[in-house]
Order: structure tokens, then C-alpha cells, then sequence
């Protein structure tokens, strides 16, 4: 399907350019968002007469998402997750939960404005995008932690996820010296009792 978009759509083209995209793209986003037009003479001149406005209108949308992006950008918000030992999350963090910690943090926001190629799995500090406007971006840091005290930790730069592996390397060693001295015990139980049947033997 052909379109007119009606303001600039990321790796599709600017205001008021015609380009094709899939049929289920266009009914599904772009059409229902307001983002672009149908390519029809009849639409392509209903464009042409609302140009104007539609390029005032996005130009004071744009100053909003900038004023906006002064207070966000570079931002940190917090989400506490339960995770393992490795620092893998029993779950995920997404698009929608990163929305809804932004929105409690003073800025509306709607989840299709959070780029995330995939749901974050791991805790740690995760810079993520905010597109608050096409022309607009911003990147905030999202730091995924089990509790508050490990997220405070995580931002004075700790590595939890390896302080962690450590841990599990350090029980094992202790658990092997543990066995090897189970085996010494063993040995010397053996040797004493060698020793007591050559002293009977003797006597």
C-alpha cells in the first residue's frame, strides 16, 4: 500500500512523502496513528491544503518533546526485579514496564515510544532510547536491580552480576577443599588402623 506521511517515521521518509509499506503496517499503525494518509488524489490534495498546519503543528510538538528531553535525557529510573545468582531476571523488563516507571517519574509516556529491540533479561544498568517526538530522542538509563540497596550499588559502578559469580566460584572451592579433606581424614582413619593391626601383631 502507498501513503502519505504526515509527519517524518523512522526509516520510512519525512513529512509529506509517498512511500510503500506493508498493507498490515499501514492499517494497524500508521493509518489509525494519524501518521499518514492513503496515497489517493483526493488525499494527496487534502494534504496539500493542511500542510500549513500540519507543519505547525508538528513544529510546536517538536518544542514540547525538547523541553522535555532537557529534564530526560540522560535520566535514571529504578526497577526491582527478582533475579538468580547470575543476575538473571525470573522474568523480563519491557516496553511497557519502562513506560510506566517513566510515567511514575513525572513524564508521560506511551510504550510505543520506548525503543527496545528485545525485552531486558539481566539486572544491571541498560541505556535505553525514548523517542519523544520523530525528531526527538533521548536516552535514559534503566538500572535493574533486585532491591534498592543493589541499585544504589549497581550506580556507584559495582558489578553485582559478577560479585555473584564469585560467590558461587568461592562456595565451590570451599566445598572441594571440604572433600579433599574428607579424603585426608579417610586416609589417615586408614593408616592408624594399619598401624594398630601390625602393634597386635607384634604383641
Amino acid at each position: 500500500m502507498q501513503v502519505i506521511l504526515l509527519e517524518r517515521v523512522a526509516r520510512l521518509g519525512q513529512m509529506g512523502d509517498t512511500v510503500r509499506v506493508r498493507d498490515g503496517y499501514a492499517r494497524n499503525y500508521l493509518l489509525p496513528q494519524g501518521k499518514a494518509l492513503r496515497a489517493t488524489k483526493a488525499n494527496e490534495k487534502r494534504f496539500e491544503g493542511e500542510r500549513a498546519q500540519l507543519e505547525a503543528r508538528n513544529l510546536e510538538r517538536r518544542q514540547e518533546a525538547e523541553q522535555v528531553a532537557v529534564k530526560l535525557d540522560g535520566a535514571s529510573f529504578v526497577v526491582i526485579r527478582s533475579a538468580g545468582a547470575t543476575g538473571h531476571l525470573y522474568g523480563s523488563v519491557s516496553t511497557r514496564d519502562i513506560a510506566n516507571e517513566l510515567t511514575e517519574g513525572g513524564f508521560s509516556l506511551l510504550r510505543s515510544q520506548v525503543r527496545l529491540d528485545t525485552p531486558i533479561k539481566t539486572i544491571g544498568l541498560h541505556s535505553v532510547v525514548i523517542v519523544l517526538h520523530p525528531e526527538v530522542e533521548v536516552s535514559v538509563q534503566v538500572n535493574v536491580a533486585r532491591s534498592d540497596d543493589e541499585a544504589e550499588r549497581q550506580a556507584r559502578g559495582e558489578d553485582l552480576t559478577q560479585r555473584e559469580n564469585d560467590a558461587f566460584e568461592f562456595e565451590e572451592d570451599e566445598e572441594a577443599e571440604g572433600e579433599e579433606g574428607d579424603e585426608d581424614a579417610v586416609e589417615g582413619e586408614a593408616e592408624d588402623a594399619v598401624a594398630d593391626t601390625e602393634e597386635a601383631d607384634e604383641a
